[in-house]
């Protein structure tokens, strides 16, 4: 057996798991460097390419090797978070989930979309938003001039609630803490709340959707702008509350825009 081979193949196999485990933690823009054979990187330390150029209206990120990140870096940060929830039991959400569903994106994003918990397609799949509300929420993204990987999108909960009913105070108390560490992670400039349950964990009120939209609260110190659900608009699909999501996105990136 020829060593060296023998040793690429362990290089490519480490690299190959550790692309798997971003894609775990929710990174999906990845380019790896190929030019002719690719050599073999360090078992320990993957080689990753430097980002493409980032698409207009938002930003691209740097994958460092991992071990390699700073403290502050928000990837390795998220990496940490999704290490210590494990395969979660702490409530009871976790007896009927195919998948835990930590969140997709930018880990730098500007802009922060959280909603309420996995659907079917999201507990199937490991990823929020992915169903018809998923490709909703996509044109919303489009509509004020970004893409899906240039925002960072998670939910309250991670795991798929019953019949997709509304999470639960026990468990949003229990899950949520993992969201805001994540939130602090990112460090966005806004976030966007879709939804009443999204809304009312992240204002920490009462208030119902239909009172809050269209007005910013504050998580934080960050800027949150409630508004309709994207499944909510697939059932309420009229002109009128078509109009009052845009002019509630329209708003949040003008305050993306006016910090830059």
């Amino acid at each position: 057996m020829n060593p060296a081979g023998a040793g690429g193949g362990d290089a490519r196999r480490a690299l190959v798991e550790w692309v798997a485990y971003l894609r775990d933690i929710g990174v999906r823009d990845l380019s790896l460097e190929s030019k002719g054979a690719p050599a073999a990187p360090d078992v320990a330390t993957p080689a990753v390419a430097p980002p493409a150029p980032a698409p207009p209206g938002g930003e691209l990120f740097t994958l460092g090797a991992p071990g390699t990140a700073d403290a502050a870096d928000p990837l390795e940060r998220l990496r940490e978070i999704r290490d210590e929830i494990g395969d979660c039991k702490r409530c009871k959400l976790c007896d009927g989930r195919t998948n835990i569903v930590f969140g997709v994106g930018n880990p730098r994003a500007k802009l922060m979309f959280v909603g309420e918990g996995p659907g079917a397609d999201e507990d199937a799949q490991g990823e929020p938003f992915v169903g018809r509300a998923g490709k909703k929420l996509n044109e919303m993204i489009r509509a004020i001039g970004l893409e899906r990987e240039d925002v960072y999108i998670a939910n309250i909960v991670k795991c798929r609630p019953p019949g997709n009913r509304d999470p639960e105070p026990d468990e949003v108390a229990t899950c949520s803490p993992f969201l805001f560490r994540q939130i602090e992670s990112i460090g966005p400039r806004v976030i966007v709340a879709l939804g009443s349950p999204a809304a009312k964990t992240l204002l920490d009120t009462k208030v119902g959707i239909t009172s809050l939209r269209g007005r910013f609260g504050s998580f934080r110190g960050i800027p949150v702008m409630p508004t309709y659900h994207p499944a909510y608009l697939l059932r309420k699909y009229t002109e009128e509350n078509r109009r009052a999501v845009y002019e509630d996105l329209k708003a949040a990136r003008a305050r993306i825009d006016e910090a830059s």
